[in-house]
């Protein structure tokens, strides 16, 4: 077959993908708009009839009887959708958002986020990644809420740089599904990294696609290697990541700047947007890397990771100290 037919028979097929995907999501919402109707309809019943756990046994054989191939009519199931219901009907924003999501996303969402707030975040994250049910459950294992807060709170503070281009790239990420062991290299660090590249990817935002390792650029006869490079579809530029196992100190600004130096001159593409960098590193203090990052022209983030989950009490503390400090600063500005 030739390169011409190939690329015809293509373009059909993905039309016909195309096609599949909007079906997909019409099918979705109708069946969210089912669920959430049935949830409507137990729960009225339940507040006008009484109604209680051995009706909607009753009521859940009778619809498995009709419906034997159709999954999802089990009491419990239904009872999900009462709960559902009764959890969003007072909210429009979420009741539009939830119908955007597989039904089982929506049961884990709903079942362990607390607040509106919360909720709306997971929601729309949830969408925007699209994530699977697994993939979900570890982002709400992991806190990504709190980290994420964390985050824009800094930036309001003026405690990380909030430019346009950083925008979307975090100052904290979780990396326990490396498995490291005590006291491991940088080498390890960057391998691990590249074996559970998808993890790392689905933690970092799907827009980051994997160049290489250790990637390799010469500046007049030597060599230098860059830990690893991704391209960031969004923000249409090369991201370099420097990889540290200690606390942050200010000469990785300088390293960095010579890596995105080397990227924009020899790598970069015309009409892509000037290299980032993001400096990897177990642990920083604020004041230092804000003096560090005052001069610095080169768009860099210097970013924390954690190899082990961190309690969600102690995230919110912390998120809970940003908000106050917030405040006062805008005390602050107002007795000026």
């Amino acid at each position: 077959m030739s390169n011409k037919l190939s690329n015809n028979f293509n373009d059909v097929l993905s039309l016909i993908e195309q096609a599949k995907n909007r079906v997909n999501v019409y099918v979705n919402k109708e069946l969210m708009n089912l669920y959430i109707g049935i949830g409507e309809y137990v729960s009225k019943k339940v507040d006008a009839d009484g109604w209680g756990k051995n009706t909607v046994k009753m009521l859940a054989d009778f619809l498995i009887e009709k419906y034997p191939d159709v999954k999802g009519f089990s009491a419990q199931n239904i009872w999900r959708m009462k709960q559902f219901y009764e959890t969003y009907r007072a909210d429009e924003k979420l009741s539009t958002l939830s119908r955007e999501l597989s039904w089982s996303n929506n049961c884990i969402i709903f079942s362990r986020v607390k607040t509106a707030e919360e909720r709306e975040f997971y929601l729309k994250i949830a969408k925007m990644e699209r994530y699977s049910a697994r993939e979900l459950e570890r982002q709400i294992d992991s806190s990504l809420f709190e980290r994420v807060a964390i985050s824009d709170a800094k930036k309001s503070l003026g405690l990380i740089p909030a430019s346009e281009t950083l925008g979307s790239i975090r100052d904290n990420y979780m990396l326990e599904f490396l498995s490291l062991q005590e006291g491991f290299k940088e080498k390890d660090l960057r391998k691990q990294i590249v074996s559970n590249l998808k993890q790392f990817v689905l933690e970092f935002g799907k827009d980051f696609v994997f160049v290489g390792e250790e990637y390799r650029v010469q500046v007049g006869n030597e060599d230098f290697y860059i830990d690893l490079v991704f391209f960031h579809r969004e923000l249409s530029c090369l991201v370099a990541f420097e990889l540290k196992i200690d606390k942050f100190k200010p000469e990785h600004i300088g390293k960095m700047n010579f890596y995105l130096e080397a990227l924009d001159r020899d790598v970069k593409k015309d009409k892509e947007n000037p290299s980032i960098g993001v400096i990897l590193c177990t642990d920083k203090d604020e004041d230092v890397v804000k003096y560090a990052l005052s001069r610095n022209i080169s768009p860099t983030l210097v970013a924390e990771y954690k190899t082990k989950l961190i309690d969600k009490s102690i995230l919110q503390r912390k998120l809970h100290e940003f908000y106050e400090l917030a405040q006062s600063d805008k005390v602050l500005e107002g007795i000026e």
